[in-house]
């Protein structure tokens, strides 16, 4: 069952990444848990439109499989009592995707419902502030199933990242954006510690306005509070919310950049938190 169980969330990141492939963006690695999972892609859809489609061919290959289940399930001839019994393979799978249909729909940022949430609202709103107003939703579920509370921001704060020091151009700034899969870039001063973060709606909004020779640091915001590794994610959150900040520099004992926290970073806690019932934060 476990098998056949991965066969689908497999197949199910499979439809994003066939999607995606289709607008010619490519998926380097998929994080596959239980419940569902991860594919990265080298970059973000050009058109909300792209993203609403790569969001949604996931969870429509298991409304594809659930669907032909339960024709067989018809065709077999179904018994409720047989079914709860948990005895028919079969019915446990059905089960089993529209579970996954129904959890990767929830409009909490990353998961489908979330980037399908984002992608409706950036037809109407700036990206920026789609990803915003989808990525707190995805922070309130993160605080109702109680994760908050429970993990240290070491837990999932993202630890391989590409940071750009004070002198870097804007173009160079660009050549970092396009070439990896992040958006925010924490910039360093000479001394090795964080003197800002260049957001990639900043990086744009002074591409139209000034020359791509000009420095970073002449961009970047300044107010960017960070965190360290033992933050609870409850404090964490009310950082982030209190300045409206998409990224949040961590930092460990002696004061050195060790990770970034993204909003992103919340609700894959959130799937992994809910795919292994069992582990708990000290």
């Amino acid at each position: 069952f476990v098998l056949l169980l991965f066969v689908c969330v497999v197949l199910h990141e499979f439809g994003h990444a066939i999607a995606a492939k289709n607008y010619g963006i490519n998926t380097p690695d998929i994080t596959l848990l239980p419940i569902g999972g991860v594919a990265r892609l080298e970059r973000m859809p050009d058109e909300p439109r792209q993203e609403l489609i790569i969001a949604l061919a996931g969870p429509l290959v298991n409304v594809v499989i659930a669907l032909t289940l339960f024709v067989f399930v018809g065709w077999r001839g179904f018994s409720l009592e047989h079914a709860a019994s948990g005895a028919d393979l079969v019915v446990q799978l059905l089960a089993i995707n529209v579970m996954l249909v129904l959890f990767n729909l929830l409009p909490a940022f990353p998961m489908d419902g979330g980037r399908v949430l984002r992608a409706l609202l950036a037809t109407r709103l700036s990206y920026a502030r789609a990803t915003q107003i989808a990525a707190s939703i995805g922070q309130a579920c993160a605080f109702i199933f109680g994760i908050s509370r429970s993990f240290p921001v070491s837990s999932a704060m993202v630890r391989e990242f590409r940071s750009l020091p004070q002198t870097a151009t804007l173009e160079e700034a660009v050549d970092a954006l396009l070439a990896t899969s992040q958006h925010d870039f924490p910039v360093m001063d000479e001394a090795g510690s964080v003197a800002g973060v260049l957001t990639r709606h900043d990086l744009i909004a002074a591409l139209r306005k000034h020359d791509p020779q000009i420095k970073v640091s002449d961009v970047m915001r300044r107010d960017i509070p960070t965190v360290t590794t033992g933050t609870r994610f409850e404090e964490a959150f009310r950082i982030m919310q209190e300045c409206n900040c998409p990224v949040v520099p961590v930092l460990d004992g002696m004061k050195r950049l060790v990770g970034l926290l993204t909003p992103e970073n919340v609700t894959e806690l959130m799937m992994v938190h809910s795919a292994m019932p069992q582990r708990r934060a000290a």
